[in-house]
């Protein structure tokens, strides 16, 4: 019988790299299957983990760490990504202070 390769899960963690060995232990501890750390994803077999509750165990990790001000988990098929928001930048003009009137007053 041929054997094929078991399926795995992905996690992404884009910016999330000072956390990626906290995470992978996290997920080690909560799931039954095989946890595998690469590079900047993170790997999860296939048994009987559906790809949801996955993200859900993500999720609750950002939000256990307080990092949920900070980065939205996302699914994409068997991906599960955590992406950064992306803060809205002021513009040079309220950096430099409020600009002066040049109404003239006819007083």
């Amino acid at each position: 019988m041929f054997h094929r390769g078991k399926h795995k899960l992905t996690v992404d963690l884009g910016k999330l790299n000072a956390k990626k060995e906290f995470l992978s232990n996290f997920l080690d501890s909560k799931l039954e299957n095989e946890v595998t750390l690469s590079g900047n994803k993170i790997f999860v077999t296939q048994d009987s983990l559906s790809p949801e509750d996955l993200k859900t165990l993500v999720n609750k990790f950002v939000y256990h760490q307080h990092l949920n001000h900070k980065f939205w988990v996302a699914l994409e098929g068997n991906v599960v990504k955590v992406n950064k928001f992306k803060r809205n930048e002021k513009k040079d003009k309220e950096k430099q202070g409020p600009i002066p009137s040049t109404i003239k007053h006819g007083w």
